[in-house]
């Protein structure tokens, strides 16, 4: 009896010295309770009596909210259940997707019981994401959180999300936060229907603008481009003729101040010249004549 005591003994312990590890799984070694070192998945040793082994699974898990009343389990929730309020007082419905997994064991299993660890992660998880998107949409109007600002929404929710669960040390990460369905209530869905084809007109017109817009532009600025030349070529040319006049002027001026008498002669000579070179019949008087006596054609052909 003794010797078969001890056998059972000398088996139990070589049996309990080993344990193994799945795929999915990481094992966390306790030495007298205290945490001594996480186990990756395989066969490992541990020393009887001594060490204790906690497994935790680091498998990736989907969790949709928010859950329905009383619910065990994600079911669908009815619309009163995902009703928030946003920043402008209207009421929004909202539902959204979380996914996470345990990334540091050895604080994820001593946070939860190890019996319902993955159940109370889950309640931990709902309770903390629930409350920061009530916060967050209730920052928005309604406009906000049904179009542009959906997105920003599900980012700063997930950041806040793993902030919380940071603050509790329970060894989760979030590793993605999706915005299912963000609707409004259905009694008041045909209005915003209609604000949001309203909304998609005007899109269309504004888009419609600007494309008219830009094929307008290129031609516009070309007729500018245009306009602008000719006009410096009109300005070049007017303020060529100025100078030349105005250098015309000053040689007419240099040849007067030199010789006066001279220069007001060839001016009137040359002003004489233009003026009657195209008069036909010219009739010259003597400036002394003290009477006008009847004249007598000289010419042929030119009549009294």
């Amino acid at each position: 009896m003794p010797l078969a005591v001890l056998a059972v003994a000398l088996a139990w312990l070589c049996f309990s010295s080993f344990y193994t590890v799945e795929p999915h799984e990481v094992a966390v070694v306790l030495r007298f309770g205290r945490y001594q070192a996480t186990s990756p998945p395989g066969l490992h040793f541990k020393v009887p009596l001594v060490e204790t082994v906690l497994k935790a699974s680091v498998e990736e898990h989907s969790l949709r909210l928010p859950f329905a009343a009383g619910a065990v389990r994600p079911t669908d929730p009815s619309e009163e259940e995902t009703l928030m309020l946003t920043g402008d007082l209207n009421a929004a419905s909202v539902e959204w997707t979380v996914q996470w997994r345990v990334t540091r064991p050895e604080e994820y299993l001593f946070r939860f019981p190890q019996i319902e660890s993955e159940e109370s992660a889950e309640r931990l998880i709902r309770m903390v994401a629930q409350s920061v998107m009530n916060q967050l949409v209730g920052d928005y109007s309604i406009g906000e959180v049904l179009t542009e600002r959906r997105a920003d929404i599900g980012n700063r929710a997930l950041a806040a999300t793993q902030a919380a669960l940071d603050a509790y040390k329970c060894g989760i990460t979030i590793s993605a936060l999706q915005m299912q369905r963000v609707r409004p209530p259905e009694k008041v869905r045909p209005a915003y229907e209609r604000v949001n084809a309203s909304i998609q007109q005007r899109d269309r017109l504004e888009n419609e603008a600007h494309k008219e817009r830009n094929e307008q532009i290129p031609g516009a600025l070309a007729r500018k481009d245009q306009l602008i030349r000719e006009a410096q070529g009109y300005a070049d040319r007017q303020r060529a003729l100025a100078e030349g006049e105005i250098a015309a002027l000053l040689a007419r001026w240099e040849a007067y101040r030199q010789a006066p008498d001279l220069t007001r002669q060839r001016l009137f000579l040359e002003t004489m010249q233009r003026v009657l070179g195209s008069v036909e019949a010219k009739i010259i008087l003597d400036s002394k004549l003290q009477q006008v006596l009847p004249l007598l054609p000289l010419q042929e052909g030119v009549q009294p």
